[in-house]
């Protein structure tokens, strides 16, 4: 029962996200999900600061870390599928101390606090571990877990990724809609780790 919740674990929290962020922004007033980071949910002094980190960073953490977890530890694979495990899991450390350590209210403040220091250094581990996982994943031997179709759609994600990715700091840069990117940019590496979740099941 454990082991098959880990193996699903990855599935789970793409849905998780994307509930919790949506039920987090209806008691945010105003927020929009085109303009606004995620992030800004749990930010300073909003509204959902202190709700936005319970229903989404702890949970989401938490299973991020069981299915890098369920990687990690999984036998008769390549070594590139378990060291995948653990950035996973990183990926998971990160959205825990970017969920306790809150961004500043305003995200293009030219003096960031201590807090949203590391909550931004959190943010770009987060992004990195889940761009160089699909990437291990598809130079990774075929095998019965990463299958050659999965080999190559990993390398799709990893492209579509960093393409939204790019567009969000061309974005954030003219301070404008960077929120949409955002999501698409992450959404990719999400349905990635949903597909992981998938092939193994």
């Amino acid at each position: 029962m454990f082991e098959t919740f880990s193996i699903y674990s990855g599935l789970i929290a793409t849905t998780w996200i994307t509930i919790g962020v949506y039920i987090a922004s209806q008691f945010y007033a105003g927020y929009d999900h085109s303009r606004q980071f995620c992030s800004e949910l749990g930010a300073t002094g909003s509204p959902t600061e202190k709700l936005s980190p319970l229903i989404n960073n702890y949970p989401l953490g938490a299973l991020f870390c069981l299915f890098g977890w369920y990687l990690a530890q999984m036998t008769n694979v390549s070594i590139l599928v378990n060291i995948t495990g653990w950035l996973v899991i990183i990926h998971g450390v990160g959205t825990w101390v970017a969920g306790y350590f809150p961004m500043d209210a305003d995200p293009f403040t030219k003096n960031p606090t201590f807090n949203c220091k590391v909550h931004s250094w959190a943010g770009f581990i987060m992004l990195l571990s889940l761009v160089i996982a699909p990437i291990l994943i598809a130079i990774s031997p075929t095998s019965s877990a990463v299958p050659l179709a999965f080999r190559l759609f990993s390398m799709v994600s990893v492209i579509g990724a960093v393409y939204y990715l790019l567009a969000m700091a061309k974005a954030v840069k003219a301070q404008a809609n960077a929120g949409i990117y955002q999501r698409i940019s992450y959404g990719f590496q999400l349905i990635w780790l949903s597909v992981f979740s998938l092939v193994l099941a």
